[in-house]
């Protein structure tokens, strides 16, 4: 099943208590704002059918992940790791707050 809100841009204010500490140069932030999150859903969700299988994790989550994966060079797990640890990688992930466990 597949569960698909079109992405509103992502804004610094109301991501977390932490929102006034996050720095709008940071790469993470500024790599987010250049990116075409809802065209890269469209091509994501395209392969996938609405009405079989488990719900899916939001293509904002699963695309960033990649990205994140290949940027840093790291092993699945580490991407995980590493989005749990750090407020930015959660920011460009596309969650709404600061969430210490694992998605």
């Amino acid at each position: 099943m597949i569960r698909y809100t079109p992405v509103k841009p992502l804004t610094l204010e109301g991501f977390s208590p932490f929102s006034q500490q996050l720095s709008t140069t940071n790469r993470w932030v500024v790599l987010a704002a250049k990116i075409p999150w809802d065209k890269l859903a469209d091509v994501y969700y395209k392969k996938m059918r609405a009405d079989f299988g488990a719900p899916t994790l939001s293509a904002r989550m699963v695309i960033g992940a990649v990205i994140i994966k290949h940027i840093l060079n790291i092993d699945d797990r580490k991407v995980v790791e590493q989005i749990t640890e750090n407020i930015y990688l959660q920011y460009f992930v596309g969650l709404s707050s600061f969430n210490r466990r694992p998605l």
